[in-house]
């Protein structure tokens, strides 16, 4: 009888995100079994996992209908899901009563550092500058351009959406001299003060901020959000900076501003699609940074969404108030 799973349509992403040790340590604690499945093995033979309480995955968790999970996971209590966002999958799982845990808040702290070093290196003027001495641009040149950045000191910084992601930026920032503004409908005026944050529209944030980061929720309310108004009102020598989601720009805006405006840089971790298609603007801007969607958990980061799910086991078996279980109304604003 098989009580947990490991399942992933990509195989090697569990191995990559759960260590070995790890992966030997729920063989005992969750008698799991230590093979990786694929949605097409549990379809090919849904009689053996009729017993599965629990499945751990992470990138490459495949989705399933209600009526699958009903048939095929008859006794499934929980899904562990050892990355950030769920929203391609957990609500036919919520829908059956089957709770869902992210690792979101462990993938959101490698965002957050990432995010916090790009603030600080856009307020020094790092990317343009840093491409005109590559280009040999003399001292004078460039010192004449360096001085129309703020530097790290009283330079107001804009943020867009202080959910789990924007708030860790905000509480990095705190080691800084900078001062924060945040456009988020959803934030009380109670967490505002407890963060040392000033709410304002999206307007005035684009207008007095030196750097606007987006951490918007991935929803269809927010896709291509951030439009030519808005851009268009960025402070002279502002960066927009994204790791967020690309489909909440308008992207020919963003590429119109960037031309009109060259004293304006964009940093962007992520695009619509993802990469850029071939032959698109964004290549062949000097004022346009583009990363290869690098913000979040790589490397060794990613054993830390391991070892939230792993603790979340744990807690939820022992009866104590589980951390990043994920419900239907948290649906409606997370990433």
């Amino acid at each position: 009888m098989i009580k947990a799973i490991f399942l992933s349509n990509i195989p090697d992403r569990v191995s990559y995100v759960y260590p070995k040790e790890t992966i030997e340590l729920l063989s005992q604690i969750a008698e799991a079994d230590t093979a990786v499945y694929t949605k097409d093995d549990i379809l090919n033979a849904p009689e053996r996992f009729s017993q599965v309480r629990w499945i751990f995955s992470t990138w490459g968790m495949p989705a399933f209908k209600r009526e699958e999970i009903q048939h095929i996971f008859p006794k499934l209590e929980c899904v562990f899901y050892g990355a950030g966002s769920v929203q391609g999958f957990a609500r036919p799982f919520l829908a059956c009563g089957v709770r869902v845990f992210s690792a979101w808040a462990a993938n959101s702290v490698p965002v957050a550092e990432y995010t916090a070093a790009q603030i600080i290196l856009a307020n020094k003027g790092f990317f343009a500058l840093s491409a005109l001495r590559s280009r040999g641009i003399c001292a004078g040149e460039i010192g004449a351009i360096q001085g129309k950045y703020p530097g790290n000191y009283g330079a107001t910084v804009g943020i867009i959406g202080a959910g789990m992601i924007g708030s860790k930026v905000i509480e990095m920032l705190k080691a800084y001299d900078l001062p924060v503004k945040v456009f988020d409908p959803f934030l009380s005026a109670k967490k505002a003060q407890k963060l040392g944050v000033t709410t304002c529209s999206l307007e005035e944030l684009f207008e007095t901020c030196t750097v606007v980061s987006n951490h918007l929720a991935n929803n269809p309310q927010t896709r291509e959000m951030l439009t030519y108004d808005h851009f268009t009102r960025m402070m002279p020598y502002a960066t927009f900076l994204n790791t967020g989601r690309g489909q909440q720009v308008r992207e020919a805006d963003l590429v119109r501003i960037l031309r009109e405006r060259p004293d304006l840089t964009a940093v962007l971790d992520v695009t619509w699609p993802e990469p850029p298609e071939e032959g698109h603007p964004f290549y062949q801007m000097e004022n346009c940074i583009l990363t290869p969607h690098i913000a979040g958990s790589s490397g060794q980061e990613v054993h830390r969404m391991a070892r939230y799910m792993v603790e979340e086991f744990r807690r939820m078996r022992s009866g104590e108030p589980c951390l990043y279980e994920v419900t239907e109304k948290m649906l409606e604003t997370m990433a």
